[in-house]
């Protein structure tokens, strides 16, 4: 457990080390990052200095804020994509992303990640066995779109159950975890708006 801990610190802090490069390379101030993603200025301190962990959500804010994608955040490597009116990702083509809060416990593979300037983000999820220790709470909405394997979701202290082809929709201000049941992943469509 301790090198699961160690090894999600390590990735956070060089997440954070990276927002605060791009953001000076910028040469903007922690005001004018918080102006153009609707963060306020002391939440994206706490990220910059390891005091806050973003959600996957909050990171693709900020990224699409400095005007990067996602992936440059999160890896440090840049994207070379054109911006296009449509992207298809295929299915051996999407890009998996770590969660920093949970390293490894769940897989998550961006969908969306070709087009450039978009509006939404979209993952599949593989969820594992056992719940995350912390809880997912973050400004604006998402969309659950349950694809393989019964899941437990507990949000805002209610337990719902997901089979395939079951969809909820909840806003993401309120505290909210997910675990596969059965002893199998379970596979899952999350969307969400990116401003």
């Amino acid at each position: 457990m301790q090198k699961v801990e160690k090894e999600s610190k390590a990735f956070q802090k060089a997440i954070s080390q990276r927002i605060r490069e791009v953001r000076g390379a910028k040469g903007w101030s922690l005001d004018k990052l918080a102006h153009v993603t609707g963060l306020s200025k002391g939440y994206l301190s706490q990220i910059e200095n390891c005091d806050k962990v973003p959600t996957i959500n909050t990171l693709t804010r900020i990224s699409f804020g400095l005007g990067v994608d996602v992936k440059t955040l999160i890896t440090g490597e840049q994207s070379d994509i054109p911006p296009a009116k449509f992207a298809v990702v295929g299915s051996r083509e999407r890009e998996r992303a770590i969660d920093p809060r949970f390293a490894s416990a769940h897989v998550y593979e961006s969908v969306t990640y070709k087009k450039r300037n978009r509006t939404m983000d979209a993952y599949v999820i593989t969820f594992g066995p056992e719940f995350p220790k912390n809880y997912m709470v973050h400004e604006g909405e998402e969309l659950v779109f349950a694809l393989e394997g019964r899941h437990e979701m507990i949000y805002d202290g209610e337990s719902i159950i997901l089979e395939p082809g079951d969809c909820i929709y909840f806003e993401s201000n309120r505290p909210h975890k997910a675990r596969s049941l059965d002893d199998r992943p379970a596979k899952v469509l999350v969307v969400f708006p990116r401003r």
